[in-house]
């Protein structure tokens, strides 16, 4: 790709997400809504439910950490995460559970913005590591990469994340 058609690099800010203001709810329901219906999120649309009680829901909900990226007044990208607790460091850490960008604009460094800007926010309220978890055929593991995440030593520490739907 010649340099000249590479997209600018992102110049915008990355702000914490005030769930009272209106501009933030609704950019945070359209990212995760872009979100959801990629590959990676699973392509399919927010069920109906979860598009009218997940900001009450996460204005109730104490451990929520949210991030915005915002260009030229635009939001381009989205990093939900929340607090969980380490008892092997006996301090916080901070799991990312959404990290999403609008496909306009991906590639111009607004993941690694977020990342960064969790990863500061993260040091400043004393938390010990940052979690995420990562599908195995998802390109943004070369981000997570370079952002210092790892998966770890299979022969000793690897781990896959579970669940179970209830």
């Amino acid at each position: 790709m010649p340099a000249d058609s590479r997209p600018a690099p992102f110049a915008g800010q990355v702000v914490h997400v005030d769930l009272q203001n209106d501009q933030h709810a609704a950019a945070l329901m359209r990212l995760l809504e872009l979100y959801a219906l990629d590959v990676m999120g699973g392509a399919k649309p927010l069920l109906p439910e979860v598009k009218e009680h997940l900001i009450e829901r996460l204005q109730n909900f104490p451990s929520f950490v949210g991030l915005l990226a915002v260009e030229q007044g635009e939001f381009v990208g989205l990093a939900n995460g929340f607090y969980n607790f380490s008892t092997f460091s006996a301090r916080p850490v901070i799991n990312i559970h959404d990290l999403a960008v609008d496909p306009e604009h991906r590639g111009r460094g607004v993941g690694q913005a977020l990342l960064d800007e969790m990863a500061n926010y993260a040091t400043q309220q004393g938390c010990s590591y940052l979690t995420l978890e990562v599908r195995a055929d998802n390109p943004a593991r070369r981000l997570y990469q370079r952002c210092g995440f790892v998966g770890g030593d299979p022969q000793t520490d690897e781990m896959s994340f579970w669940k179970k739907r209830l």
